[in-house]
C-alpha cells in the first residue's frame, strides 16, 4: 500500500470504530482499551499467519517427518504463537448464539498465560461492551484489506488510533505525555540517531519513542531491531504502562517497561549505561518531595547543585537524562520553554550542565504541535561524545516559524522541513550533507549558498562564552536574532494610514463620551 492508501484505510477504520462508539453509551476513555486490544489481536493474527508459513517451510524433514512448530520458533520470527481460541478468525466466526464478550476475554487470558511479559496488560473487560457492538468492531478489523497488512503498516494504524484517542480526550488529562506528536518524536530520533545499544525513556507514556526508534533501526541498520537495541521504559501511570507494553508488542519490539515514579526510583539502574535517552516528561510537575532520602542521595543529580529550589521537576528530569548517558551517549527530550531561561538554583544547574560540554543543540518549537495543549516547547539535545571542535559550541535553532499547518489548531513539521533541520545538525557535526543542501527546497530557501551558515532568525552556532554572557540562557531566540519578512504585495503605507484614521476616530469618540460623562457629573 502506498502512503495515500494507508491514510485512507486509517480514516475508514477510525470512522467505522468511532461511529460505533457514538451510537453506544461509552466514552472515548472507556472505549479506548478494548479497541486497541482488538487491533493488537488482529495484528498478532496477521503476524502469526505470515510467520507460520515461513517457519514450517524452514523446518527440515526428519525420520518421522517435520517436527511440530514451537513458541520459540515464533519468537525467533518476531511473532506470537496464538492459542487456537485466541486466533482472530475464531472470534470473527463465532456463531450468533455464542458469548462473544467472554470469547474475547478468554482469548486475551490465553495469550497472557502464554506470554508472561503481557500478564495483566491486555484488556479483559469486554463484558462491558454491548455484544452487537463488539461483533461489529471485530468485523471492522476483519476486512480483507486489514488481513493483508504487514507489520509496519499495522503499527502505524495502531499509532493513528492512539493519536485519535488522545485528541478525543481519552488520556488527554495527562497533558501531553500520553502521546507525543510523531513529528517531534521523529525529529528527536533524526537528531540522536539511536541505532544501537541501550535506549531508555524514564517517562515513556505509551512508548512512542521506542516505536520510532524501531523504525529508525529498520531503515538504517542491517541488524534486526531486537539485536541492535535494548529498550527500557519507566512510566508512573498504570494505563500508560499497559499501552506502552501493547505498543511494543504490536511493533515486535522486545523491551522492559516498569510501572514506577522516576522521581523516587531508578528501577532499571541505568546511570552511566545508556547509549541513548529519549523522553517527553510531564512539564512543571510541582510538589516533588525533595526531602526523601532517595532524592537527597540520587546518583542522577549533580552532587553540589543537583536539587533545585523551585517547586517543579523540570531540572530533576534534565539531570536524569544527562547522568543516564554513557561517555558517548546522546539524549533528546521535550522540555517546557521556561526551562531554557529559568533562574536561581535552576540557572546554576544549567550552568553546570553547559560546562560539561554535553549540551549539543536546542530547538525552539512553536505553538499547537501537541494535540492536548497549545503552548510552545523546546527540544534539548545532549551529546557526551561530541567531537572536540564542538565541545564548547551549541547549535541554536529557532523553529517557531517552521511548521506545516494541518488544520486550524494543529501543526507539524513537513518531511522537507524535517530533512532540512536534520541536515543542519549533521552539517554542524561535520558530516557531508551537500546533497541535501542542493536538493531540499526548504534548505535552498534559507541557505542560498547551499551550505551551512548562521541564518538570522533560524540558526546559529554559538560559543559557550557567548552563552555565559547571556546569563547561561539556552533560548535560541536570544542568539539567532529575528528575521523580518516583508510581503511585497502588501501596501503597508496604506494600511498604516487606515490605522491612523481609525485611531483618530476612536480618540474623537472617546473625547465625546468623556464630555458627556462630565456634563452628567456636573448636574
Amino acid at each position: 500500500m502506498n502512503n495515500e492508501q494507508i491514510k485512507q484505510l486509517e480514516k475508514e477504520l477510525w470512522d467505522s470504530a468511532d461511529n460505533l462508539r457514538a451510537n453506544s453509551k461509552l466514552t472515548a476513555a472507556e472505549y479506548k482499551d478494548p479497541v486497541l486490544g482488538l487491533i493488537l489481536l488482529r495484528y498478532a493474527q496477521n503476524r502469526y499467519e505470515e510467520a507460520k508459513i515461513a517457519i514450517e517451510a524452514s523446518i527440515p524433514e526428519g525420520p518421522r517427518g517435520k517436527r511440530a512448530v514451537t513458541q520459540a520458533d515464533f519468537l525467533g520470527a518476531g511473532a506470537m504463537m496464538l492459542p487456537e481460541k485466541s486466533q482472530y478468525e475464531q472470534l470473527a466466526n463465532l456463531p450468533e448464539g455464542d458469548d462473544v464478550n467472554e470469547g474475547v476475554n478468554e482469548a486475551m487470558r490465553l495469550i497472557e498465560a502464554s506470554y508472561p511479559d503481557l500478564a495483566g496488560i491486555l484488556p479483559k473487560n469486554y463484558q462491558e461492551l454491548d455484544s452487537d457492538l463488539l461483533r461489529e468492531l471485530i468485523r471492522v478489523f476483519n476486512k480483507d484489506s486489514v488481513k493483508k497488512l504487514k507489520g509496519d503498516v499495522f503499527g502505524r494504524i495502531y499509532e493513528f488510533f492512539l493519536m485519535k484517542f488522545s485528541m478525543s480526550g481519552a488520556g488527554a488529562q495527562e497533558g501531553g505525555e500520553f502521546f507525543t506528536p510523531p513529528s517531534l518524536v521523529q525529529l528527536i530520533v533524526n537528531f540522536i540517531e539511536p541505532d544501537h545499544g541501550i535506549i531508555h525513556d524514564p517517562a515513556c507514556g505509551s512508548g512512542g519513542m521506542f516505536v520510532q526508534t524501531g523504525h529508525f533501526v529498520r531503515d538504517h541498520s542491517k541488524r534486526a531491531v531486537n539485536e541492535a537495541i535494548k529498550v527500557y521504559g519507566t512510566e508512573q501511570k498504570s494505563n500508560n504502562t499497559r499501552l506502552a507494553k501493547m505498543n511494543l508488542a504490536i511493533h515486535g519490539i522486545e523491551g522492559k517497561i516498569i510501572e514506577s515514579n522516576s522521581f523516587y526510583s531508578d528501577p532499571h539502574n541505568l546511570v552511566g549505561k545508556c547509549d541513548f535517552v529519549m523522553a517527553n516528561p510531564p512539564f512543571n510537575v510541582n510538589k516533588v518531595d525533595k526531602n526523601k532520602d532517595f532524592v537527597k542521595t540520587d546518583k542522577r543529580l549533580f552532587d553540589d547543585v543537583g536539587i533545585p529550589k523551585a517547586d517543579n521537576g523540570n531540572y530533576l528530569w534534565i539531570q536524569y537524562f544527562y547522568h543516564y548517558l554513557n561517555e558517548n551517549g546522546r539524549a533528546g527530550f521535550v522540555m517546557a520553554s521556561s526551562a531554557t531561561d529559568a533562574g536561581a538554583s535552576e540557572k546554576l544547574i544549567r550552568q553546570k550542565l553547559i560546562e560539561t560540554g554535553a549540551v549539543d543543540c536546542i530547538v525552539a518549537v512553536g505553538n499547537n504541535f501537541f494535540y492536548t495543549r497549545s503552548l510552545p516547547c523546546h527540544l534539548w539535545f545532549l551529546d557526551r561524545g561530541k567531537r572536540p571542535e564542538n565541545k564548547r559550541k551549541i547549535l541554536m535553532i529557532d523553529a517557531r516559524n517552521t511548521y506545516r499547518q494541518i488544520n486550524t489548531t494543529l501543526r507539524d513539521f513537513s518531511p522537507e522541513q524535517m530533512e532540512g533541520m536534520t541536515a543542519i545538525v549533521k552539517a554542524y557535526r561535520g558530516e557531508d550533507v551537500s546533497n541535501q543542501f542542493d536538493s531540499n527546497t526548504w534548505l535552498k530557501e534559507h541557505f542560498p549558498n547551499e551550505k551551512y551558515e548562521d541564518v538570522e532568525g533560524l540558526c546559529k552556532i554559538v560559543d559557550v562564552a557567548e552563552v555565559e554572557e547571556n546569563d547561561w540562557s539556552l533560548t535560541p531566540g536570544r542568539y539567532v536574532g529575528y528575521s523580518i519578512e516583508l510581503d511585497e504585495g502588501f501596501d503597508y503605507a496604506a494600511r498604516l494610514g487606515e490605522i491612523h484614521s481609525e485611531l483618530e476616530s476612536l480618540n474623537s469618540e472617546a473625547s465625546s463620551l468623556m464630555r458627556q460623562i462630565l456634563r452628567g457629573a456636573a448636574k
